[in-house]
């Protein structure tokens, strides 16, 4: 069993300007998160523990010494296995970031492949990245060459140029209805109506396609925004009001069942800086 507590985030950093974009984040955990995306590539490392998820390519499982990776909008979940607590630290990068690190290097969509891999240099690097961060708080320069090689070794290793399978243009409709207004009240109907489709075309295609029911989606996309408002600085009542949640209590319990952590244990985390540069 691991030395921490279990169920709770040890470490959200920001970084310096040179890594705008980047995120990294340090979590122990034996909370199980249900199926849900990210707006960024997450890169990361499974550090104790073993970690069991489904995935694009079916269910997976990371143990100790495994990179994992998550596309953008990929849907996915997590569970631990073996003895319950499990250890990991994950790189989120906003894929315009991304773009501008592999600028002329990699061209066109960029797809991550192999949501676990078994890859030593791999595993090396990005230690190398978080030992870079957490002690060079600082100095961009030591964190962003480390980063550069990171990604460099991961796109080439592991991700295919190849544009993302997007839905079907009825569930489209409906997914950007979603996805440009997550805190506006919203009935299957009108998303059916958007769609062109009966109610139950609609569950049935969306589904099929994202993996999860309009209303799992849009809770999803009401917790991302609410972690938007929470690192910017807004209160958690502020930010479930803002983010469509009825009150607080309502975002507690999505936030802890997406995330394994309240949105106040959240906001102190993330409200860590790193120190100025000189």
């Amino acid at each position: 069993m691991l030395g921490i507590m279990p169920d709770r985030v040890h470490r959200v950093t920001s970084h310096p300007a040179a890594l705008a974009g980047v995120q990294a984040i340090s979590l122990v955990s034996n909370h199980s998160f249900p199926r849900h995306s990210h707006d960024e590539f997450g890169i990361g490392l499974m550090e104790a523990g073993a970690h069991r998820s489904w995935s694009a390519v079916g269910a997976v499982t990371a143990s100790a010494g495994d990179a994992i990776m998550v596309n953008p909008g990929e849907i996915h979940d997590g569970a631990p296995a073996g003895d319950g607590v499990r250890a990991w630290r994950m790189l989120y990068i906003d894929p315009p970031a991304l773009e501008r690190a592999m600028e002329q290097e990699f061209a066109g969509a960029i797809e991550m492949v192999r949501p676990v891999a078994s890859d030593d240099h791999l595993r090396r690097l990005l230690g190398g990245l978080f030992d870079s961060i957490a002690t060079h708080p600082a100095d961009a320069m030591p964190a962003e060459e480390a980063l550069l090689r990171t990604l460099a070794w991961t796109l080439r290793s592991h991700s295919i140029a190849k544009p993302r399978h997007a839905p079907p243009a009825p569930v489209s409709r409906a997914v950007a209805r979603l996805d440009a207004a997550p805190e506006q009240p919203v009935t299957l109907a009108e998303l059916a109506a958007l769609a062109g489709l009966s109610r139950f075309q609609l569950l049935r295609g969306f589904v099929r396609e994202l993996g999860i029911t309009p209303h799992a989606y849009l809770i999803q996309k009401r917790v991302l925004l609410a972690q938007r408002l929470l690192a910017s600085g807004a209160d958690p009542v502020d930010a479930a009001l803002r983010s469509g949640f009825a009150d607080q209590s309502h975002l507690t319990r999505a936030f802890v069942r997406q995330l394994g952590i309240t949105p106040a244990r959240y906001r102190a985390a993330i409200s860590f800086k790193t120190a100025p540069r000189s």
